[in-house]
């Protein structure tokens, strides 16, 4: 049947910072087979990691798939701290995945693309809202609320502190 649904009108429970870490890959050639799969395949391994590490400092991600080629991971973290320390630590599974990954895109002379974007959004510049949805993005990450609690309009929900 699949998850639990909110009913009704919910947002984000989290009203403080949040970095938004967005990763993912382009397949240019499919039958690469050797150049696009190992970077597949070691995402999951990270994924796992960092979800069995409760002090990582990543809240939740969410897999997304791009028409035909793109596939991407939406991280939600509570610091861009953690973030950075998460990519750098020479004990977790990112290093080495980095490091095979730049010699695998060397040689497969444009056979499969990556990308990454990451956003520190401070307190009071980020809104959300679900309706009728299970736990989804920023409310799988930090919990949903009913929209009142932070708000009924998009305008109330984003406080930002305007000089």
């Amino acid at each position: 049947m699949g998850a639990e649904l909110f009913a009704g009108r919910m947002t984000a429970e989290t009203e403080g910072e949040v970095t938004v870490f967005l990763i993912g890959m382009r397949i240019n050639r499919f039958r690469a087979l050797r150049s696009w799969l190992p970077v597949f395949k070691a995402m999951p391994r990270m994924l796992r990691e960092l979800s069995q590490d409760k002090g990582s400092g990543m809240l939740s991600y969410q897999l997304l798939f791009g028409p035909p080629r793109v596939l991407y991971v939406v991280q939600y973290w509570d610091s861009h701290e953690k973030l950075l320390e998460y990519a750098s630590a020479q004990d977790k599974e990112h290093r080495p995945a980095w490091a095979a990954f730049n010699r695998r895109i060397r040689e497969g002379r444009g056979k499969v693309g990556f990308w990454h974007e990451t956003y520190v959004v401070p307190a009071g510049a980020h809104e959300a809202i679900y309706l009728n949805m299970p736990a989804f993005g920023l409310g799988k990450a930090t919990g949903v609320v009913p929209v009142g609690r932070r708000g009924d309009r998009a305008a109330d929900r984003l406080s930002l502190k305007r000089a």
